[in-house]
């Protein structure tokens, strides 16, 4: 009546996880609450910094995080950046940078792909020009003018004009608008 479940063929694994999250937590250098940098930081390993840095972060190979208690005064250079706390400096990211709700960056960001999620602040300006490994981008072969020589838009007839109406014009500009409700 019942059956007996066949065992696992000695073929089948399974998955495993190379690394835990606590194991990848350990991979990451930390710059604590309580420390404070001075001067330029490096390294071959990516990087947490909950404390406050002064300087410059140059880890291109590898990511930044700028935890909720980290605090930046420096250029950051990064593979993934990622900010949660205060930054004011310039970022570069080799891939992405993102802006987290509780992060303030005050400075201009370079990267491929930048994310500011809702809530995050940011003052400066920000620079999406991708490597593309000697090749054009899409922005670069696009035309300045868009009325030159690859536009598809031809220019049809000039419109007629009707003899305007007679109509006062304001001081203030060639447009006035008349609210019917009262201002409180």
């Amino acid at each position: 009546m019942w059956k007996k479940p066949e065992e696992e063929s000695p073929d089948f694994k399974s998955p495993s996880f190379t690394k835990n999250p606590i194991d990848q937590l350990k991979e990451k250098a930390l710059v604590g609450p309580s420390l404070i940098v001075k001067g330029e930081l490096t390294g071959e390993e990516d990087l947490m910094i909950q404390g406050r840095v002064e300087g410059k972060v140059d880890l291109k190979k590898n990511n930044v995080t700028v935890g909720r208690t980290g605090n930046v005064k420096a250029n950051i250079y990064g593979k993934i950046i990622s900010i949660e706390g205060e930054v004011e400096g310039d970022i570069f990211g080799e891939e992405k940078i993102i802006v987290r709700a509780s992060g303030l960056v005050r400075g201009n960001m370079t990267a491929p792909r930048v994310n500011l999620e809702d809530g995050a602040k940011f003052k400066g300006s920000i620079d999406m020009d991708s490597k593309g490994g000697g090749k054009d981008s899409a922005l670069q072969k696009a035309p300045l003018n868009p009325t030159s020589a690859h536009s598809q838009v031809k220019p049809g007839p000039a419109p007629t004009e009707e003899p305007e109406k007679a109509t006062p014009k304001s001081k203030e500009g060639p447009l006035s608008v008349k609210a019917d409700t009262p201002r409180a």
